[in-house]
């Protein structure tokens, strides 16, 4: 079972993709400075190294968007497809609460 941890402050996303059935952590970043300039996510790789991208996140829907972009990238990512995360848990303040608007647009 894996499941996605996002904890979402007023312009920033944490999150962890475990693998509950050996407790690993699978993926692991932030975004930093949504809705400011020069927006980045810091993802840590397998083998501990931290990588940075600037990327345009003017809201936080679009810097889960690029979570899950990363999480699937072939090169940095961890998974293949979304329909592998089994749960997701949230804690976000009121300003990130549109990040559950985002994570219900998902389709599996």
């Amino acid at each position: 079972m894996k499941i996605l941890v996002l904890n979402c402050g007023s312009s920033s996303i944490k999150y962890k993709l475990y693998d509950m059935n050996d407790m690993s952590v699978l993926a692991a970043g932030g975004v930093e400075r949504i809705g400011l300039d020069e927006a980045f996510i810091k993802v840590t790789l397998p083998d501990g190294e931290k990588k940075k991208i600037m990327h345009d996140m003017p809201d936080h829907k679009e810097g889960v968007n690029f979570v899950f972009k990363c999480l699937l990238d072939p090169e940095i990512g961890a998974i293949k497809s979304l329909d592998e995360i089994d749960a997701v848990g949230i804690e976000s303040c009121k300003e990130a609460i549109n990040t559950a608007t985002a994570l219900s647009s998902i389709s599996k």
